[in-house]
């Protein structure tokens, strides 16, 4: 995304889902600037380490489907229609 890769996302729900490694450590601060350029145009992260992702798939899951269940926030229609009784000029 962008000039990004991101492990997995669900782009009708703007979720991006990142599996780290003990190599995120490492790279915090780039993971955190990716976050922060993601999270500004919309989307939110989770992310999982990767022991959780294969020892722990059921919590993992559990916790993306609760944040799929939530309801996103629509931006406004950049050209929205006109008032009642308006028209445009």
């Amino acid at each position: 995304m962008g000039p990004f890769i991101v492990d997995f996302a669900c782009l009708d729900r703007r979720l991006i889902v990142e599996l780290d490694g003990g190599q995120h450590t490492e790279h915090a601060k780039f993971d955190n600037a990716r976050t922060e350029w993601l999270c500004g145009r919309g989307c939110g992260v989770r992310r999982y380490w990767n022991d959780d992702a294969m020892l722990n798939v059921g919590s993992v899951l559990d916790d993306i489907l609760m944040h799929l269940s939530v309801p996103i926030a629509v931006p406004p229609h950049p050209n929205p229609l006109p008032a009642r009784g308006e028209r445009e000029r």
